[in-house]
C-alpha cells in the first residue's frame, strides 16, 4: 500500500502584487512540508496573478515573474519537496501560460497550457499563445537560475513528469473544460486554475472534475484562487483532492483567509486498480506517447504501509451553499478583499429605502458578520485589517462585541430625501434598517441643490420646467427627475469625502461609494445616467430583483432582520416625482415591464443567445397560456426598444461584481455596440410583426 500525501491550495494572489504573492506562496510550501507532504500544487499564474488583462503584455511581467520563481526556488525552504508553480513565461517571442515542476530548486519541466479560456470574461489569446500538444522544446534560462539549475537550459513543452512512483500530468482551467480533455490520455493529473465564481457554477465545475477521474480513474489535484484578483470577478477557492471520482480533501469556497492548504493521504494501488480494467487499457497503449523527464525524488515518506497509524483519506460529501447562500457570502468576500486593497476608510450608501438599496447595505453587513467570525477565530490578518480601517476612531485596543459594532465604523448611510417627493415610508425603512444592522446613519434634503440647478436653467433659457403631475411634458418631467438623481450622486461623493474627518477618524481618509442599480435595471436602462448607480463598485449589479428579493427573504430570518419584511412588502419606486393623492411613481409601471419579465429577457438575450425574432419564437410558445401571441410580441418590442436606446448607459456604468451569466456588463462579458439603430424600423421586429399576423389569421380561419 504505497501511501503518499499530496496538497493544494486556494491562495488570495493579486495582480501585479509581486512580492505578497510570493510570500503567500512561500508559507503555502512551507504549511505543506510542516504537513509532509511529497507534492504542493497552487493556483494558475500565482506568482504574476490572473487578472493583469493588457499588463501580460509587458515585458515587465514576465522578468518579474521569473524573478520571483527565481527567489523562492533559491530558499531552502522550499526543497525537499516536489512543486509546482504557476506563472507567465516569454519563450521564442510567445507569451505563455505555463507552469513550472520544480525539486530542490530546480525546474524539472515548463508546462505551458495548450486550450485558452476565450468565453464570456476571458480573452487569454489576447495576451498568450496556445501551446502544441506533444511538443517539447528547451527552454533558455535567464542567467539567474544556472547555478541553480546546474546548466541554462530546462525542458518546456507538453510533458510528463516521472518519480520513483507514479507520473504527473498537468493542465490547466480551460484544458478542464474542453471536450477533449488532457486528463484522458494521462496516469495522474493536476489542474491548477483561476476558476471565477458565479451562481450555480460550483456544481458543473464538480462535475467536470470528478468525472474525470470516475472515468479513467487517477488522482486529481484541484487548486484555485481565492479572492479579488483587481477586476469585477471574485475567485471561490474550492481547492479539491479527487481519488477515483470521490472527493477526499476539500476547500472553503467563500472565505477571509489569505493562504488556505488542503491535503491528502493517497493509495497509489488503490489507482492502479481502478485503472486495470481492459477496456482502458486496450486505449492506454494505443494513446500517443509522451516524452517523459524522470525525477530521482520518492514521494514516499513516512506514510507508508509499515505506519499503521496512517490510512487512506476517505471520501467525503461534496460541501455546497445554496444559491442565496452565495448571494450572502461572495459580494461580501469581494467587498472585504476590495475594501483592503484599496486602503479605504469604508464604504458609503445612499439609502433610499427601497428593496435594492437595502440589498447592498445587507450584503456590507454579511461581510461585517463574515469579518466578526474571523475575529473571534483569532485570525491575525483580518484583526490587522480591521484595526487599520476601523480601529482608528478610538483608543488603541479595540475589539468589536458584535457585526454591528464593525458595521457602525466601516458603513455608512445616508436618505437623501426631497420635500415633496420622498414619502414618510422610504425615510423610515432607511433610518431602521441602518440601525438594525449598525450603519451610522445621515439623513438629508437636496431640495436646495435641486432648486438651484433648476434656477439656473430657467435663468439661461427663460422657461420653467414642470414635473408631469403639475402638466409638464416628458421632456421637462425626466429633466426634473434627472436633476435630483444626479445631486444625489455629487453629494454621495461629497459625504465619502467628508465623513471620515467629521466622525474624527484619525487620519481622515474617504470611503467607497457603493452602487444598488441590479442586473435587470441595468439590462433595461432604467435608471440615469450619473447619478448613485454610478459609484466605485456595484456588489449587485450582476444580480436580478427576483434573487434579490429571494436573497433578503434569507436574510431576513438568518441575519435577524426584521425590519426586512417591510422592503420586500414596498412597491419599487424611484421617488422622483412629487407625491399626490392619485399618484405614486412605480418602477414596473415606469419600465413597462415586470422584474420577472427582465429576467426572462436577459437569460434568453444573453444566455440563450437570441435576438428580437428568435425571442418572440420562443416566447410565443412558452407563454401561449399567459399571452396572445399580439402581447407577446409587444413585450418582446418594447424590451429590445428600450435596451437599444439605452444601451449607451452601460459604457459608464459602475463596475459590477460579477455574479449572474446574463449579466449586461460592458467591459468585456458583453460587448456590443453603444449605439443601436432604431429596432422599430429593424428587420427583425418586421419579421415578429409577419408572424404575428400569420398566427391571428390562424386563429381566425379556424
Amino acid at each position: 500500500m504505497p501511501l503518499i500525501r499530496v496538497a493544494a491550495c486556494n491562495l488570495a494572489q493579486h495582480s501585479l502584487a509581486w512580492e505578497p504573492n510570493r510570500d503567500r506562496i512561500l508559507e503555502s510550501i512551507a504549511i505543506a512540508k510542516e504537513r509532509q507532504c511529497a507534492f504542493r500544487s497552487g493556483p494558475e499564474l500565482e506568482i504574476s496573478g490572473y487578472g493583469l488583462l493588457d499588463h501580460f503584455l509587458e515585458m515587465d511581467t514576465y522578468t518579474h515573474s521569473m524573478e520571483m520563481l527565481h527567489s523562492i526556488l533559491s530558499n531552502p525552504a522550499t526543497h525537499g519537496i516536489l512543486l509546482d508553480i504557476g506563472l507567465p513565461v516569454m519563450h521564442r517571442g510567445l507569451r505563455l501560460n505555463c507552469r513550472a515542476i520544480t525539486l530542490d530548486g530546480r525546474i524539472l519541466l515548463i508546462r505551458p497550457k495548450m486550450h485558452m479560456a476565450q468565453e464570456g470574461n476571458h480573452r487569454e489569446l489576447r495576451y498568450f499563445q496556445p501551446w502544441n500538444p506533444h511538443q517539447v522544446e528547451q527552454y533558455r534560462l535567464p542567467a539567474m537560475f544556472h547555478n541553480l539549475q546546474g546548466g541554462e537550459t530546462c525542458p518546456i513543452g507538453d510533458s510528463i513528469i516521472s518519480t520513483k512512483e507514479t507520473m504527473f500530468g498537468f493542465e490547466t482551467c480551460e484544458e478542464m473544460w474542453t471536450p477533449i480533455a488532457p486528463q484522458t490520455t494521462k496516469e495522474a493529473d493536476h489542474p491548477f486554475s483561476y476558476s471565477h465564481f458565479s451562481l450555480r457554477k460550483l456544481d458543473l465545475r464538480i462535475g467536470l472534475i470528478t468525472e474525470a477521474t470516475r472515468k479513467c480513474g487517477g488522482i486529481y489535484m484541484y487548486s484555485n484562487q481565492m479572492g479579488l484578483d483587481g477586476d469585477r470577478l471574485y475567485y471561490d477557492g474550492t481547492a479539491m483532492i479527487i481519488v477515483n471520482g470521490q472527493i477526499v480533501a476539500q476547500g472553503s469556497q467563500f472565505s477571509l483567509n489569505t493562504i488556505e492548504v488542503i491535503d491528502a493521504v493517497v493509495d497509489l494501488d488503490e489507482v492502479r486498480a481502478f485503472r486495470s480494467n481492459p477496456a482502458r487499457g486496450l486505449q492506454s497503449v494505443k494513446a500517443h506517447k509522451y516524452e517523459i523527464f524522470h525525477a530521482d525524488y520518492s514521494l514516499l515518506g513516512p506514510e507508508t504501509d509499515l505506519n499503521f497509524n496512517v490510512s487512506p483519506s476517505s471520501a467525503r460529501p461534496l460541501v455546497k451553499h445554496e444559491d442565496v447562500e452565495e448571494i450572502a457570502l461572495a459580494p461580501a468576500c469581494y467587498m472585504w478583499s476590495y475594501l483592503v486593497h484599496s486602503k479605504s476608510a469604508g464604504f458609503l450608501i445612499p439609502l433610499s429605502g427601497g428593496l435594492d438599496s437595502a440589498s447592498t447595505a445587507t450584503l456590507v453587513f454579511s461581510m461585517c458578520r463574515m469579518v466578526f467570525k474571523a475575529i473571534e477565530a483569532g485570525h491575525p490578518e483580518t484583526i490587522s485589517h480591521l484595526n487599520r480601517i476601523a480601529g482608528v476612531y478610538g483608543p488603541e485596543g479595540w475589539k468589536p462585541k458584535s457585526p454591528q459594532d464593525i458595521c457602525h465604523r466601516i458603513l455608512h448611510t445616508v436618505y437623501l430625501g426631497m420635500a415633496s417627493q420622498s414619502s414618510v415610508e422610504t425615510r423610515s425603512r432607511a433610518e431602521r434598517l441602518a440601525a438594525a444592522i449598525g450603519a451610522y446613519h445621515t439623513d438629508m434634503n437636496i431640495d436646495d441643490v435641486f432648486q438651484a440647478q433648476k434656477s439656473i436653467i430657467t435663468q439661461a433659457t427663460g422657461f420653467e420646467p414642470r414635473f408631469r403631475v403639475h402638466g409638464g411634458s416628458n421632456s421637462e418631467n425626466l429633466l426634473l427627475q434627472n436633476i435630483q438623481a444626479r445631486s444625489r450622486m455629487v453629494t454621495s461623493y461629497s459625504m465619502a469625502q467628508l465623513l471620515p474627518t467629521v466622525r474624527k477618524r484619525s487620519g481622515g481618509g474617504s470611503l467607497l461609494v457603493l452602487g444598488s442599480s441590479n442586473v435587470d435595471e441595468c439590462l433595461r436602462g432604467y435608471y440615469t445616467k450619473y447619478d448613485c448607480s454610478s459609484a466605485d463598485i456595484n456588489p449587485i449589479g450582476s444580480i436580478s430583483k427576483t434573487d434579490l428579493k429571494r436573497f433578503l427573504r434569507y436574510a431576513q430570518v438568518e441575519f435577524s432582520l426584521p425590519i426586512i419584511e417591510e422592503f420586500l412588502d414596498a412597491t419599487p419606486t424611484a421617488e422622483l416625482e412629487p407625491l399626490t393623492e392619485n399618484y405614486t411613481q412605480c418602477d414596473e409601471a415606469d419600465m413597462g415591464m415586470t422584474y420577472a419579465e427582465l429576467s426572462i429577457f436577459g437569460k434568453l438575450r444573453k444566455e440563450n443567445k437570441l435576438g428580437p425574432f428568435g425571442m418572440f419564437q420562443r416566447l410565443v410558445h412558452e407563454w401561449k397560456d399567459l399571452c396572445t401571441p399580439r402581447e407577446t410580441a409587444q413585450k418582446v418590442k418594447h424590451f429590445f426598444h428600450c435596451y437599444a436606446i439605452n444601451r449607451h448607459k452601460m459604457t459608464t456604468l459602475t463596475p459590477a461584481l460579477h455574479m449572474e451569466d446574463y449579466s449586461p456588463d460592458d467591459n468585456r462579458f458583453d460587448l456590443r455596440p453603444f449605439l443601436l439603430p432604431s429596432f422599430y424600423e429593424s428587420w427583425s421586429f418586421k419579421k415578429i410583426d409577419e408572424a404575428v399576423a400569420r398566427m391571428e389569421a390562424a386563429v381566425g380561419q379556424k
